[in-house]
């Protein structure tokens, strides 16, 4: 074996066939980060003219001129094999303290233990505190979970080997019928181009100061697009109302009950049906009032729901982001935009619709349990990967974080 340092091609080689690749670790997010002042470089070991694990390490300059260097949801190897792991991770530890590292973090796309849809562990599942208990025989300190750059939980639909059937029905009743409603009163999805992502960004904006999370500039939707868009890595969506077709069809559906009700007789037996056909109809009526207050306020016959940012990778699709108006929220539209990129995964032979990120130890109601009780009306897993960890590469590790601390307090 040889640790060598490598081309963004022959990694780019690598990483397009590895089991554990995800757009983190794509080429392109090097770029993104040089873009921001950071430098990038390609490493890998090699056998028999063969490269069998390979990571980008990005770094840029912290404290007294040394640097940090990170590989985002690396390194590609496989985990299994020990032998591998100790050498390639002992060869980056003396690479980075080459080049001046205080530190090199990594966050491995590897799940940790295998949970179901509850969150609880799956006896005789997938296990990986081995590769855990090596990282820190190897020096690797983990990060706790507030601290970590990425996200540790997540929620995903497996769609190998499924039809489109077997997923809708496995879904909960609740999801099931709320995508079937959003169908009906014409909700519609549109891609943006480029020159639109504005109005993504707008509403990230909104969602972030009422939710209170920190938002991305349209700088950064914008890189992301020129770096994945060609490729049809990244895809970017509003979903849409128009508000016309929406009253005609509230109208339409308003006249059959009516007519419905009209031909009910007077029998006592019909009592029930009478009094729903007439909670349909005063329905029918506040949504029609409902949406001509709309346009009459927003001056607009469609409006604007929701975004989402999807990033379509296989052997996966990620929802990467996402954000609604929330006035608007009552259409439920984020249900359909799921849906419709689910399909899109089946339909392209896609292993997986990940709905990222959820909050930790969510078997114990965490704060912001709804993005997961959502995530999960759509059937799947709780995935817990193996999370972040950092190995200190000399002194200058224990200073820097002592300053660090200083300047939290």
């Amino acid at each position: 074996m040889q640790f060598i340092e490598i081309t963004e091609d022959r990694y780019r080689s690598f990483w397009e066939c590895h089991p554990l690749k995800t757009f983190l670790s794509a080429p392109e997010i090097g770029r993104l980060r040089k873009s921001r002042g950071w430098d990038v470089s390609f490493v890998g070991v090699e056998e028999n003219k063969k490269i069998v694990a390979a990571a980008m390490l990005i770094s840029h300059k912290r404290h007294f001129g040394k640097y940090e260097f990170y590989s985002p949801r690396g390194v590609l190897v496989d985990y299994e094999n020990k032998e591998l792991v100790e050498y390639f991770l002992t060869e980056i530890r003396k690479y980075v303290k080459a080049h001046h590292g205080y530190i090199f973090r990594m966050d491995p796309y590897v799940i940790y233990k295998e949970r179901d849809i509850d969150g609880n562990i799956v006896e005789g599942g997938i296990d990986h505190s081995g590769v855990v208990q090596q990282l820190i025989d190897l020096g690797f300190k983990k990060v706790s979970i507030p601290d970590m750059e990425q996200v540790g939980w997540m929620f995903s639909l497996p769609l190998e080997g499924k039809s489109k059937e077997e997923i809708l029905k496995q879904m909960k009743p609740n999801t099931r019928n709320t995508i079937r409603k959003t169908e009906k009163i014409g909700i519609t999805v549109k891609e943006l181009g480029y020159d639109e992502l504005d109005r993504f960004q707008n509403i990230m904006v909104e969602t972030g100061q009422r939710k209170n999370f920190s938002i991305r500039s349209v700088d950064y939707y914008k890189k992301m697009y020129e770096l994945f868009h060609d490729k049809g890595e990244v895809k970017y969506y509003v979903t849409e109302l128009d508000l016309v077709c929406y009253v005609e069809k509230a109208k339409e559906e308003k006249k059959r009950a009516e007519e419905k009700l009209s031909h009910l007789s007077d029998a006592k037996y019909n009592e029930g049906q009478r009094k729903n056909l007439e909670n349909e109809i005063s329905s029918y009526d506040k949504r029609i009032r409902e949406a001509e207050e709309i346009r009459k306020e927003k001056g607009q016959d469609v409006i604007t729901l929701s975004g989402s940012m999807f990033m379509i990778i296989a052997p996966e699709i990620i929802y990467l982001s996402s954000g609604n108006y929330e006035e608007f929220m009552k259409f439920n539209s984020q249900y359909l935009l799921q849906w419709m990129m689910i399909q899109y995964g089946i339909e392209h032979g896609f292993k997986k619709h990940n709905f990222y990120g959820i909050p930790a130890n969510i078997n114990e109601h965490p704060k912001d349990y709804g993005i997961y009780e959502f995530k999960r009306g759509f059937n799947g897993v709780v995935e817990e990967l193996i999370g972040e960890f950092e190995l200190p590469i000399s002194w200058y590790y224990y200073l820097i974080k002592f300053i660090h601390n200083i300047k939290k307090h």
